[in-house]
Order: C-alpha cells, then structure tokens, then sequence
C-alpha cells in the first residue's frame, strides 16, 4: 500500500509540472495580448488661429506621434479659421498621415477650420458646434476675389470626395451660388449644427469629451498622450511677438552702434549677434522668413555701411539702405507671398511696421542719449579706464616728436574726421578740426593732441 501511494504522489507531480507550465506561458500569452490590445492615442490641440506657427505645431505634433507610435490621432478644435495657405499645407500633412485622425470640434471650426476637419477621418462634434462657413476672405475680412473661392472650392471638394462626404455640399460650405435644393437658401454659405452635421454626413457622433469618441469606437483600454511643444519650441514662439521683435531689433542696431565705437567682437556685438539670431530663427522656423527676405535685410545693413564708412555725408546709399531694411523687417514678420498681402491681416502689417520703425527709431534715440550715459555706469567704469593718467605721475601716451607742427604731408585714408596721413615716409594718425578730406589730398600739420595729428585740409595747387 505504502508503494503504491509513494508511486500515485509522484505520478501526481510529474503530471502537474506540465499543467503549471502551460498555465504560466497562458498568462503570459494573455498579458501580451493586453498590452497589444492598450491603444496609444495622441491628442493635439487647434484652438488658434491657422497660420504658420498652427502649420509648425501640427508638423510637430504628427512627427511626435510617429516617434511615439501612436495608434490614433485625435485632434480637439475650436478656431475661426485663419490663412489659406497654411490650411491646405496642414491639410495636406494629415492626408499623408497613415494613423486614422479623428478630430473633436468642441465649438467652432469654421473657414480654414471647416476644411481642416474634412480632412479627418472621423468627425465628432460637441452640442451646440458648429462647422462651415468656408468663404475666403482678404486681409481686411472682405470676400476675397472669384479666383480664391474657386481654389478654395476646389480643395473642399477634393478633400471631401476623398474622405467619401458629399462634395457638394463642401462646395456650398464656400460658394452661396452652389445650389443644393433645400439644404440652403439662396445667397447663403452653409453651417451646419451638429443635428445637421451628424443628419447629412459631416459628423460621425454627437460627444462631450474626447474620451466619449473613444467609447463610441470601442477603445476600453488605452493610454492618453497629449501632445505639447517642448521648451525650446515654446521659446521660438515667444520671440515671434512683435513687441519682442521690436525690443531685438532695437538691441541689433544698438549694438551694431556700441560695437562701432571699439573695433573687436565684444560685449556689445555679440548681443547684437545674438538677437539678430533670436529674431531670424523663429520666423524663419515658422515659414514667415523667406530667403530672400533675410537676404534683404543684409543688404539693408550693407548699404548702410556703404553709406557710413565710405561714402561722405548722408545721400542715397543711406535713405535706400534704412527703406530696404525697414521693407525687409516687415516682410520677415507677416505671412505675404513675395508681395502679394491679400490674405495678410493689415493688424499684422501695422504691428510688424510698428515694431521695425519703433526698433529704429529706439536704435536712433540710444545711439545719442545711451552713448552719453554709458559712460556713466557701473559696468562701464568696470571694463574701462575712467582715470587720468597724468604726465607728471610718469605716465606717455605719445612719442611724436615735437617738430611736426607746420608739416605738409597727404591724407593716407579718408579722415571723417579722423583717419592716417603720410608725413614724409611715416604715417601717423590724424584728425581734422571736423572737415571731411579725401584720401591723397595735401594736409598741414597744427598740432599734435595726445597720441595723433591735428590737421587742417589745403587747397591742391
């Protein structure tokens, strides 16, 4: 009896070793199946106006779910609309998204923001939203001309027809003349409600919050990621204010100035290196700064140089330098195509004129007021010499001999005032008394003042 019972134990554990491994590997299998089972939904937000920092969100937000491998991609709108240019270059950005997007109108998507939610391929929309009213507009918020209602048009009905609505009624969303029997009245654009979203096709499901379209589709387990811009992306949008752009630009020429006073990259030029990089990037990132605009900017700069330390007094070198820079500052900040401004706001242009003349002109006041007070602060008197150094203490600053006074040499640069001459083989430094001289014109020798030449100009014979 023992022998038998010893033999039914162990008979009984072999015979479990088997069991507990296949219940192990079906835990196992199940949790697997779990966690392919947990979808990963990505949430991003369009509750802006659609322009070129909407169009570089959105670029972002599709890449990080790409990164992230999101299973689905639910954007939540409430917008007005914005630029056409931007809408159809987001539009088609989501049309070239493998992911489905599913997109929650939780009050308007209106113009550009109709189209941009009929490029989705689900709609939901909260009660009391609205979808439609799709006509172009001009920067003063008139009806644009025929040619634009037709591209727009155009777009609708293609983006329609590809995400099976009916294109038709895209079309009467821009055009008052598209006749659809009762759907609407004469003269009019349509918006629908949600009732008549969801009744003639352009709605999937009445919602109240994201987390209802996933119910609706049978998403139970899942994880939320809501998309957000990182630092330094919320750092370029911050230096795209035009009040900011103004303040950069006024620290550009005033360090230009400061720089000017003492040769060699210092203090003040790189911060104006630096601002010039904080205005530049932003735009240039968000599509406002186009190539040649910035190229423009340079040659703005450039002129003025040519104005400042080559050709005398102030002519039309300087006036075309201020009129090209000023041209290319406005240009980089508002979204124009070449210099077509019909769909750019005139609020945009006036800000961005504000803050280009605003920026000189507080350039032009620093250059005469801070000059005089620089020298007065504590910075100053740290990097540079405020004490006089006095002769009697043992202190030189020149070795020019004494004998030069009444010496006849040529102007060896410009002097305006102040530049070379050549007195017999040597050449000193020298300044007039505020005239402006020629180089290779004759010069006379008054006196010298510290380390250089006071010299007077003399008629050539």
């Amino acid at each position: 009896m023992q022998g038998n019972q010893g033999f039914s134990f162990t008979f009984g554990m072999r015979s479990s070793i088997p069991f507990l491994f296949i219940s192990f590997m079906v835990c196992l299998l199940d949790t697997f199946t779990l966690q392919a089972q947990q979808k990963k939904v990505m949430t991003m937000e369009i509750k802006n106006e659609i322009d070129p920092r909407m169009t570089r969100y959105v670029q972002l937000a599709l890449k990080h779910a790409d990164e992230t491998d999101a299973d689905i991609i639910i954007i939540d709108m409430d917008t007005y609309g914005g630029v056409l240019t931007d809408a159809k270059d987001i539009v088609d950005q989501l049309m070239d998204q493998k992911k489905p997007i599913w997109i929650f109108i939780n009050s308007d998507a209106a113009s550009a923001g109709a189209l941009i939610a009929i490029a989705c391929d689900s709609i939901y929309m909260s009660p009391g939203a609205s979808i439609g009213a799709a006509t172009v507009v001009d920067g003063s918020g008139e009806r644009a001309p025929d040619k634009y209602q037709s591209y727009m048009r155009a777009i609708m009905r293609a983006t329609a027809e590809e995400n099976h609505r009916n294109p038709t009624i895209a079309e009467a969303m821009v055009d008052e003349a598209v006749e659809l029997d009762s759907l609407k009245k004469p003269g009019q654009v349509i918006t629908f409600s949600t009732t008549e979203a969801i009744q003639y096709g352009y709605c999937e499901g009445k919602v109240n919050s994201i987390k209802d379209i996933l119910e609706k589709n049978n998403v139970a387990d899942f994880t939320l990621d809501q998309f957000e811009l990182s630092r330094a992306d919320r750092i370029i949008a911050f230096f795209l204010n035009p009040f900011i752009s103004g303040v950069l630009i006024l620290i550009i020429l005033g360090g230009i100035y400061f720089e000017m006073q003492a040769p060699g990259l210092g203090f003040a030029g790189l911060a104006s290196l630096v601002a010039l990089l904080l205005y530049l990037v932003p735009y240039y990132l968000n599509g406002l700064a186009e190539n040649w605009e910035i190229i423009a900017f340079f040659v703005g700069l450039g002129l003025l140089a040519l104005e400042i330390f080559v050709i005398p007094g102030f002519g039309v070198a300087g006036f075309a330098g201020i009129v090209v820079t000023i041209m290319a500052l406005v240009l980089i900040m508002v979204n124009n195509e070449a210099f077509d401004f019909e769909f750019v706001r005139m609020n945009d242009v006036l800000y961005a004129m504000a803050a280009a003349v605003g920026g000189l002109l507080g350039g032009v006041v620093l250059f005469f007021v801070g000059s005089a007070q620089l020298v007065n602060t504590r910075f100053f008197k740290r990097v540079a010499l405020t004490t006089t150094q006095q002769s009697s203490a043992g202190y030189t600053s020149n070795v020019l001999p004494e004998t030069l006074a009444g010496e006849r040499g040529i102007a060896f640069t410009v002097l305006r005032p102040a530049g070379k001459v050549k007195i017999g083989d040597q050449i000193y430094d020298a300044f007039t008394r505020g005239e402006y001289v020629e180089a290779g014109s004759s010069i006379e020798v008054l006196s010298k003042s510290g380390s250089g030449l006071l010299v007077r100009p003399l008629q050539n014979d």
